[in-house]
């Protein structure tokens, strides 16, 4: 029978098992694996330990790999191959964010509950009850009702749950080069994004890169009077200040020469679904005291924060900036600037071009240095991709609705290391919800998001084994 013919039966026991799988969740909630404190190290590890256990009751050869920080659990299927289905690899994480300010929690943050709001709406309160033990045991739950029903999985799954996303993931990445032989496959799975609104799942099919600069103006040796150097000496908070002012053109794209380079335009129809979801300046910056988008003009709000490249100041420091006045032209002047890449912008490329166009706009008897911070490419997946139709037609078969396929206007390093390390394109499906409170006291997860995120990836795994 295949995966698809036992769909049904798969479905039916993951309706009859949500007590059961609810109580397997709680059991991971109550383990205090806070990745960014040390006095937390055993916790994580008992963490890593009960996940492996959990991989191997489904007949995974699980292991928990050492790395300098907290390890890594690496599970892989002993069968479900059928040769023709993609061999994949499942990314998650068991850390969580620290719980403080303690006294902001209504119960204890490691002690999991359902809760039922008004109007019968039932989520689990819990840290990491989104992020992502919630998300992750959704997975986890799905191969598990296929394991009982069918006795094997639908594909040859190997999943790789580290300890240490809430901190960087700075072990992860040697830790994937290493072994990349061993976890080369044919697609990455990611449960660890959200959904559209609480009826419309989604799929996030890009996510933008970064370059961080910062940028340091010195004119005079040191700060001078005003009074005595006012009009004549060169303020570079001035010179700063024009450099910034010139990055965007009137019509809010950026006027580095060469930016736009790799930047490719949406196929109609992702572009015809983004704007029947009607993100409106109202929505989106009136809860921020906001109502004027600042971005490229002939740009929907919702491709300015997903799909389109920006360049933005993230900090500026220049003369005194403490109480009262002092009356200095400042000799020197600072700021930091971040861009959000898409498509094929080369991050090396940006920077050069970024940094030609500063020097370009410095004075002759002014000196600019650059500290780069970190450049990364962006991650997109092709909208011809079968596994993403696939996983799409899933999702609307589970909600009822048509998912979206949306960008993501952040970063997630280790899903560009996937594609330049592994060779992989990464789905990335998930199902938290903007009121999840994630990385918050009071973290929750709907009960309905857990059971149906359950169902939808029996419906992914069904549709890619096929």
């Amino acid at each position: 029978m295949t995966a698809s013919e036992s769909l049904p039966a798969v479905l039916d026991r993951i309706d009859r098992d949500l007590d059961a799988s609810v109580e397997r969740l709680f059991a991971l909630l109550r383990i205090q694996s806070v990745s960014t404190d040390p006095a937390y190290a055993p916790q994580c590890l008992t963490a890593a330990e009960h996940v492996a256990a959990d991989l191997r009751g489904l007949g995974f050869e699980a292991s928990v790999r050492p790395t300098k920080g907290h390890p890594v659990v690496i599970g892989k299927s002993a069968n479900g191959a059928n040769g023709r289905a993609p061999r994949v690899l499942f990314y998650g994480h068991y850390d969580v964010q620290p719980v403080d300010p303690l006294d902001l929690w209504k119960t204890p943050p490691f002690e999991p509950r359902i809760e039922t709001l008004d109007g019968g709406r039932k989520i689990i309160v819990a840290r990491g009850a989104c992020d992502d033990k919630g998300q992750a045991m959704t997975f986890i739950e799905a191969c598990r009702a296929f394991k009982t029903v069918t006795g094997k999985l639908p594909l040859d799954i190997t999943m790789m749950i580290e300890g240490e996303e809430e901190c960087g993931s700075k072990n992860l990445f040697g830790f994937v080069r290493d072994n990349s032989a061993e976890l080369k496959r044919d697609l990455a799975l990611i449960c660890d994004t959200g959904m559209w609104d609480a009826q419309t799942p989604s799929i996030t099919t890009s996510l933008r890169g970064l370059v961080y600069e910062e940028v340091r103006l010195t004119c005079a040796d040191r700060d001078l009077h005003s009074g005595l150097f006012g009009g004549a000496a060169r303020n570079p908070i001035h010179v700063l200040a024009d450099i910034i002012s010139a990055l965007h053109k009137p019509d809010g794209s950026v006027a580095i020469p060469g930016f736009y380079e790799g930047v490719h335009e949406l196929p109609p129809d992702i572009k015809a679904d983004l704007a029947r979801l009607n993100l409106t300046p109202e929505k989106f910056l009136g809860p921020i005291g906001l109502k004027i988008p600042a971005g490229e003009k002939d740009r929907m709000l919702i491709e300015q924060i997903s799909t389109r490249p920006t360049a933005e100041v993230n900090g500026i420091l220049g003369g005194y900036t403490g109480e009262g006045a002092k009356t200095v032209i400042a000799g020197k002047a600072m700021a930091k600037i971040s861009f959000r890449l898409v498509g094929a912008q080369d991050p090396e490329k940006i920077r050069a071009a970024f940094r030609d166009f500063v020097r370009a706009r410095v004075p002759d008897d002014c000196a600019v240095e650059f500290g780069n911070f970190t450049g990364a490419p962006a991650f997109g997946v092709a909208f011809d991709n079968p596994a993403l139709a696939k996983a799409r037609e899933a999702l609307a078969e589970e909600w009822g609705r048509k998912a979206v396929a949306i960008g993501a206007g952040g970063s997630i390093p280790i899903v560009a290391d996937f594609k330049t390390v592994l060779g992989m394109d990464t789905l990335m499906v998930g199902f938290a919800l903007d009121d999840d409170r994630v990385h918050s006291p009071n973290e929750k997860f709907d009960l309905k998001c857990f059971h149906k995120g359950t169902r939808s990836w029996a419906r992914i795994l069904a549709a890619l084994a096929a």
